[in-house]
């Protein structure tokens, strides 16, 4: 029986990942509804190795790892390792569910395209490469699967590459991963050749250094965007909402957060990676909330909300609970692709505007979008009893009974607080009151396939919490730990925020904006001007004087002393032997020249 509970994960598993490539093999007619059906037969079948761990409980669950030797090159065997434990029995129904989701919704959204298909294959080499990147058991593998999201983010995020913004968007994504792959690559060849072999176990068997620990936190700071390599995750709005919504929610931007998952046994002692991570995600937390606070592009803010929710997990890791930060990743999942959906539909309705402040008036005219993103929203600001809730709370709660710094404590406190201002003033922006602006359409479009997917996420958003919480913590402590006047810092944190934002919103927000207050947004993303202005700017005029005064003068200097130096003597020895004086040489030049003459 034993045996049997160890085949079954690893075959339904497998059976799960070949529906998912299946549209890729039968070439139907219709490959959007194809890839979308394959999809949903995929998350039914990676529910059974779900009820095994239900039943069994996650601590109770034997990792299985299967082996594929691939190349022997006499020193060291390249195998490919495949590991099904407790986090990707987990979370691969996760990324299923909220993939049907959004190719549901795709289905609806991009129905005009004329290269839908080649589209739908695109999201469903996205999906294929993070089902490999969660399921690999070493690092080989685990780089195939980061390479290929990285890919197929800047083929998706580049989809209208037709437009300047759109290809440079998708350029610059590739361009800060390519610092995370290099940071990988290295940790993957040090292992390569110091022991040959690049398993996980491998990793955690020996006392890694502090050097390879880095460049492994580096690889997840670019991949999960943490400050300083966040400027990509905004920029790469300019793709279809679709791709928002898988890349922030189940694929891109968490790789990097399990990766340090994935490896935390090695660095569960090293107080240095430990504080990085802390202060890494606790400074990213709360920039991004400020941010989205300033920003008025509503996927901007949703995109900017998936920053500081990374950073929060970047924090739960820090204070050495991968777990809570595996939790806060599978809740997040389920509200960040239901609003970036929702976003999808009101900007869908709106004639591709995207400014919050000329919206307003939309909860009658979309009922069911403007339900789920206050359901959304909710569950964003850690609302009692919604999905992060539980998550979250844990996350700070844990935090303030730990031995931390007390600045990362506040940096997160202050993003709790920002994540309510933002939240509702987004949902008083858009929904409530009446329109600022006139509308272009008299017909609101909200149909079954954009409706659906929005329901199913929101159910989720509003269950997944206990479920989850029941899952991976079947022992947790059903009573606070803390006095309550500490228990209840984030809730009273949040709920002030809330009513603070009410007014601000009440404010800003209730009459038309001027013509002339349009063009004047302030842009709180100054890590992108400094880096890509200021930065680039600075090294491309270096470059030119060294190039144009550097080289040049060493090369000057070269051919002064050495090649016009004994050409000119060359010149003047030549000159100096017809130049001295005697009318012979004269004559004779003369009558050479009078011959040549007379010869043509």
């Amino acid at each position: 029986m034993s045996t049997l509970f160890m085949l079954i994960p690893t075959l339904f598993s497998f059976l799960a990942f070949f529906m998912v490539i299946s549209p890729f093999l039968l070439r139907s007619n219709n490959f959007s509804k194809s890839a979308t059906r394959a999809v949903k037969i995929a998350l039914y079948l990676s529910l059974v190795p779900l009820t095994l761990l239900i039943l069994k409980g996650p601590d109770n669950v034997t990792a299985t790892v299967t082996s594929f030797p691939w190349l022997d090159n006499f020193c060291s065997t390249l195998t490919l390792l495949t590991l099904f434990d407790k986090y990707q029995i987990i979370f691969l129904p996760i990324a299923l569910f909220v993939t049907w989701s959004i190719l549901q919704f795709s289905s609806w959204y991009m129905a005009e395209d004329p290269k839908k298909d080649v589209f739908f294959a695109h999201l469903l080499l996205f999906l294929t490469m993070m089902i490999i990147l969660i399921s690999s058991g070493n690092l080989i593998l685990f780089f195939i699967g980061w390479e290929g999201v990285g890919i197929m983010s800047f083929l998706l995020i580049g989809w209208y590459n037709s437009r300047a913004n759109a290809a440079t968007a998708a350029l610059m994504a590739i361009l800060y991963n390519r610092i995370g792959d290099i940071g990988l690559m290295m940790a993957l060849v040090s292992l390569t050749k110091f022991g040959g072999l690049t398993s996980f176990d491998y990793l955690f068997s020996f006392n890694a250094p502090t050097t390879l620990l880095l460049s492994l936190v580096v690889a997840a700071a670019s991949k999960s965007a943490q400050f300083m390599f966040h400027p990509w995750l905004i920029s790469a709005m300019e793709g279809p909402t679709p791709v928002s919504a898988l890349l922030h929610s189940s694929t891109m931007v968490v790789a990097g957060v399990f990766l340090l998952i994935r490896i935390h046994p090695v660095f569960s002692n090293n107080y240095t990676i430990l504080s990085t991570c802390l202060s890494l995600g606790a400074i990213t937390s709360a920039y991004a909330a400020w941010s989205a606070v300033k920003h008025n592009d509503m996927k901007k803010i949703i995109a900017l909300s998936t920053c500081s929710q990374l950073g929060l997990m970047m924090v739960a890791i820090g204070i050495n609970l991968p777990d809570l930060a595996f939790f806060h990743m599978c809740s997040h999942a389920f509200f960040k692709a239901m609003l970036f959906l929702c976003s999808g539909v009101v900007i869908h309705n709106l004639g591709n505007n995207q400014d919050i402040r000329l919206m307003g008036g939309l909860f009658k005219a979309l009922p069911i979008t403007s339900t789920c993103i206050t359901i959304g929203s909710l569950a964003l600001m850690g609302t009692p009893y919604m999905v992060a809730f539980f998550s979250k709370d844990a996350i700070i709660e844990t935090a303030t009974n730990s031995m931390i710094n007390t600045f990362a404590l506040l940096l997160t406190l202050v993003a709790t607080s920002c994540t309510a201002i933002y939240s509702l003033r987004m949902i008083y922006a858009t929904l409530l009151k009446q329109p600022r602006v006139t509308p272009t359409t008299l017909m609101f479009d909200e149909p079954l396939d954009a409706k659906q997917p929005l329901i199913r996420l929101a159910i989720g958003s509003v269950i997944g919490g206990p479920i989850l919480l029941w899952m991976l913590f079947p022992s947790f402590p059903k009573e606070a730990t803390l006095p309550d006047y500490v228990k209840w810092t984030a809730l009273i944190i949040t709920v002030s925020s809330f009513l603070l934002a009410l007014f601000f919103a009440w404010w800003r927000h209730w009459s038309t904006p001027k013509a002339n207050t349009l063009t004047k947004e302030f842009n709180p993303d100054l890590m992108s001007l400094s880096i890509h202005r200021y930065a680039a700017g600075h090294v491309l005029t270096s470059g030119w004087q060294i190039v144009a005064f550097g080289i040049d003068h060493a090369l000057a200097e070269f051919s002064n002393k050495f090649a016009f130096t004994s050409l000119n003597i060359k010149l003047t020895k030549a000159i100096t032997h017809t130049h001295k004086g005697l009318i012979q040489l004269y004559l004779a030049c003369y009558f050479i020249t009078l011959n040549l003459v007379l010869a043509y």
